[in-house]
């Protein structure tokens, strides 16, 4: 049981970063600055912070029009939740 509350305090982390990194890119994007790489979305989201990013997305319209993060971010969800039940249960 601890090594579950331990992936759970990793993905809670990682998908607060998710959504702060797209709160902060939306805002690069207003004021015309230097932007985040969409490889560190896609990495983020990879390891774990997809229902952030996915939520930041909604929250911000950042990233709504490219199909890549429409459909790539909620396959990454579905892979994610996967993954962690595969970890909790056959671990």
């Amino acid at each position: 049981m601890e090594n579950v509350s331990s992936w759970l305090i990793y993905l809670f982390v990682a998908n607060i970063i998710g959504f702060y990194l797209m709160f902060k890119d939306k805002q690069k994007a207003k004021q015309h600055t230097y932007r985040i790489p969409e490889r560190t979305f896609w990495l983020l989201a990879i390891l774990g912070g997809s229902i952030g990013i996915y939520i930041g997305m909604r929250s911000f319209r950042h990233k709504t029009k490219h199909k890549s993060f429409t459909i790539g971010i909620p396959v990454l969800i579905v892979v994610n939740v996967i993954s962690f039940i595969s970890l909790v249960f056959f671990l």
